[in-house]
């Protein structure tokens, strides 16, 4: 007779080779072989089997001892045929739940696993795939005990210890918001502890414990698997990612850069790229570095709209508005909901002038969002741009007021927009000439303390500043000061005050004071060096300007040396070597607007380079369209080039900026002249010697009071003789 040795069983393999239907009639058809008694609807296929080559017949010695194993057999191969039998039936019952939507279907599954364990209870298998159902159900806590149950005579079964890991992550799922997940983690922690001294070289396992250790702020542990992971696949995107995560949550950029970033450029996924621009973005230095990291990750993914906004923002940061605003308006298209796009829209096209454009975006945020501080605050901007001040007073206003909270406590963001919303409120009143509205406006930025209360308190100098009120500008500080003695910066605005009202000594004395041998020390010297200047001190003035170069490390810091050297050849008159200092600060930051401003402006008024003077202006006002000082210096430009009419358009807006400043009268006054319009001139003439009275000595060179008397005293002769020319012809 042959003998047939049932393999060691599978019951998945059997699964995939036949449906679970077919399965559980053969699994019948076998019982009923061995002389079970088992009823089956139909003889399928048979299962595969391991089946031995015939054998020679027993030996009549040995023939009862045959037939006593060959009984031993049968009984254990029908057992395995129950419990095959009642596994498959149990599978079936779970898929036609999972399939059906019945839970009913689900009890029954399991009701069949506990038979097909009755039928072969040392099988890990059955009771493994208990335990999971028992997890797939919800019922935790006899997956649980299954589980544990399992590990008690197998301590190292993989899959149990799997189980309560997948048990405990999901207990740590359902921790609510805020929750310390409390032991559950400690128990999760464990669990993968084990698995991975089972089973050591997997990277998912390792990424998980690592992971958990993360959630404990176990830092130390976590950084250990997620290293352990790399040593097993250098590459791994998972791996790369989380350990440059645990840095970047320490703060440490610069490991977290460094993990990113030796990850070999080809190998790189747009996750990878897409990390290590946000990484170069908080590092907050290195904004260049994250425009390539964001180019690289569009190149693997051109129509992701998150690499695409990362890029335009920094863009935007590194002076490449144009390149921005191209960005911006293409997301826009591709995601017709998104408020932030459209509000940047407005934002670059109000700061290039583009106050139609501006405004038809900003329609499109507000119709998605009207309610947003945010939209409102720039519906601000575009009505002070267009000079509504008015209106942008009162929008400014209601958001501050929607801000105010009685109890006086803000959470960190309320305090943030709050504190803008203010600010720009008072900067809005000062743009009007309405000085103690202005000043209540910054007395409420004061409440606010830390660095909101300093900007408050400097807000209150400058603004008594435009108004020409000194003795209030300095009171002010002196209050500043008072309040906030340590802080070095309203020293040296105090400072300042007292050189500028004619107390130049003791305001040289007290910025010298807040020299202390550090890194700060530079902005102090940068202060003497202004200063000076201001005093006509001229020596004074360039070796302060040394001591702050000597600190200066960045190419901004740098061109502003150079910016100040320019100014300081300038005041003395010596305007080519002015112009040099000029552009040494242009090459390292050629979108400095303040140089821009000033190398064109002198070039101007010197009737030298007219159109690089024009470009250059233009090129300041569209970094910072608002700024009364650049309008001024581009209206004189128009001027200086015979473009009376612009001239004329771009002095008045500039005047609705910067009333009280004697320059910009004196330059409309100048264009009045040219076009006839002598009584007109005279006005601007008579506002800009005003001014000047009031103004700081520092703020009033003599020469340029006498120019604009010289020039009021001709216009005052012409009407004059005009008038009596008209008389004699009257009569």
């Amino acid at each position: 007779m042959t003998k047939v040795r049932v393999a060691e069983w599978n019951p998945l393999s059997l699964l995939r080779w036949q449906q679970s239907a077919a399965i559980v009639a053969a699994f019948a058809c076998s019982a009923a072989a061995i002389g079970q008694t088992t009823t089956t609807p139909a003889t399928p296929p048979k299962p595969p089997t391991e089946v031995t080559a015939p054998a020679a017949a027993p030996s009549s010695a040995s023939s009862q001892d045959s037939t006593e194993a060959s009984a031993q057999a049968a009984g254990e191969t029908g057992k395995r045929a129950q419990s095959y039998y009642h596994f498959a039936l149990g599978h079936l019952y779970e898929e036609s739940a999972e399939q059906y939507g019945r839970p009913e279907l689900a009890v029954q599954a399991i009701e069949q696993y506990k038979l097909a364990i009755n039928h072969d209870p040392d099988s890990l298998f059955l009771q493994n795939t208990l335990a999971d159902t028992y997890f797939k159900l919800g019922r935790i806590r006899e997956a649980i005990e299954t589980a544990q149950r399992i590990l008690k005579t197998h301590p190292d079964d993989l899959q149990a210890h799997k189980l309560l890991g997948r048990v405990y992550l999901r207990s740590l799922g359902d921790t609510e918001n805020g929750q310390q997940p409390g032991p559950m983690l400690d128990l999760a922690i464990q669990e993968f502890q084990k698995i991975i001294a089972i089973e050591p070289n997997k990277v998912e396992d390792r990424l998980l414990l690592g992971q958990l250790y993360t959630l404990k702020h176990d830092t130390k542990n976590a950084k250990a698997q997620f290293e352990e992971a790399r040593r097993i696949d250098p590459n791994s995107e998972d791996v790369v990612l989380n350990l440059a995560r645990l840095y970047g949550e320490q703060n440490n950029l610069a490991a977290a850069i460094s993990v990113l970033n030796n990850v070999p450029p080809d190998d790189r996924t747009f996750k990878i790229d897409l990390a290590l621009a946000a990484a170069y973005d908080q590092s907050g230095n290195s904004t260049k570095l994250a425009i390539a990291a964001y180019h690289d990750a569009l190149t693997l993914q051109p129509d992701n709209l998150d690499a695409q906004r990362g890029l335009a923002e920094d863009l935007l940061a590194n002076n490449q508005p144009d390149a921005a605003l191209k960005l911006f308006q293409g997301i826009a298209s591709q995601d017709p909901e998104d408020v932030h796009s459209f509000l940047r829209i407005s934002e670059l096209d109000r700061t290039q002038g583009h106050l139609k454009e501006a405004a038809s975006a900003l329609d499109r945020a507000k119709a998605l969002n009207s309610d947003s501080p945010e939209v409102k605050y720039n519906e601000a901007l575009i009505d002070e741009a267009q000079g509504h001040l008015d209106q942008a007073a009162e929008v400014l206003q209601q958001l501050a007021d929607s801000t105010h909270h009685v109890s006086e406590k803000y959470t960190s963001d309320e305090k943030n927009n709050r504190a803008i919303f203010l600010d720009r409120l008072a900067t809005v009143y000062r743009d009007q000439g309405k000085t103690q509205k202005a000043i209540d406006v910054y007395k409420e930025m004061i409440a606010l303390g830390g660095d909101d209360a300093e900007r408050g308190y400097q807000g209150e100098v400058n603004a008594y500043r435009d108004a020409k009120m000194l003795a209030e500008a300095t009171a002010a500080a002196h209050e500043a000061v008072k309040a906030l003695p340590k802080n070095v910066d309203l020293q040296l605005t105090l400072a300042g005050q007292l050189a500028d009202t004619g107390k130049v000594k003791d305001g040289v004395a007290l910025a010298k004071a807040q020299l202390n041998g550090s890194k700060q020390d530079r902005v102090v010297w940068l202060t003497l060096a202004q200063m000076y200047t201001r005093l006509h001190k001229w020596k004074d003035a360039a070796l302060a300007i040394n001591q702050a170069q000597k600190l200066s490390t960045t190419k901004q810091q740098n061109s502003l040396i150079f910016f100040l050297r320019g100014a300081l050849q300038e005041r003395q008159k010596h305007i080519d070597a002015a112009e040099g200092e000029f552009r040494q600060s242009l090459a390292l930051d050629p979108n400095n607007a303040l140089t821009l401003n000033y190398l064109g402006y002198m070039l101007a008024d010197h009737d030298q380079k007219l159109p690089e003077a024009l470009q250059l202006v233009q090129h300041a006002v569209k970094l910072d369209p608002e700024n009364g000082a650049y309008l001024d210096s581009l209206g004189w430009v128009h001027y200086k080039l015979g473009q009376y009419e612009l001239a004329e358009e771009t002095l008045e807006r500039a005047i609705t900026l910067i009333p009280k400043d004697p320059t910009v009268h004196d330059h409309l006054g100048e264009v009045y002249a040219s076009t006839g319009h002598l009584q007109q001139a005279v006005a601007q003439w008579e506002s800009s010697l005003a001014n000047y009275a009031n103004s700081a000595p520092a703020d009033a060179e003599p020469a340029d009071v006498n120019k604009v008397r010289k020039r009021l005293d001709k216009a005052k002769v012409k009407l004059a003789k005009e008038d009596s020319h008209a008389v004699r012809i009257a009569h």
